[in-house]
């Protein structure tokens, strides 16, 4: 299985392709920490802010579980009402991890010793 864990770090972010073969990641909620040697980012240690699963559905916080449910919204991930006090019914994801989760977006909370763009080799793609 295939992730997009999208790291970022004060106003850049980055976009890495992640393949989870020994499923460390799955099982873990919005709000965890985790080593970033798993994304091969030595040193760094980051947090689950949200995510979106196959079908484009965002993870809820407040959704437990890994379930995908309609919702009754009124405001918040998922739901950006056009006026005050309108609600809407839409589907979210909860806030697990699981195997249906495509894009994981995560914040770095604290860094190594080499920048992310050195690990990442992001500035010779920059100047071609």
């Amino acid at each position: 299985m295939v992730f997009k864990v999208v790291v970022s770090s004060n106003e850049k972010s980055y976009q890495l392709e992640f393949e989870d073969t020994n499923k460390d990641l799955i099982g873990l909620t919005i709000g965890e920490n985790f080593d970033g040697d798993i994304l091969g980012l030595d040193g760094y240690e980051l947090k689950i802010t949200g995510g979106s699963d196959k079908n484009g559905f965002t993870m809820r916080k407040d959704v437990s579980g890994s379930r995908r449910i309609r919702s009754l919204l009124n405001n918040g991930i998922g739901y950006k009402p056009k006026a005050n006090g309108i609600k809407r019914r839409k589907t979210v994801r909860g806030n697990t991890i699981s195997e249906d989760i495509v894009q994981i977006n995560t914040i770095v909370v604290s860094a190594g010793k080499k920048e992310i763009a050195d690990i990442l080799n992001t500035e010779d793609k920059e100047d071609e």
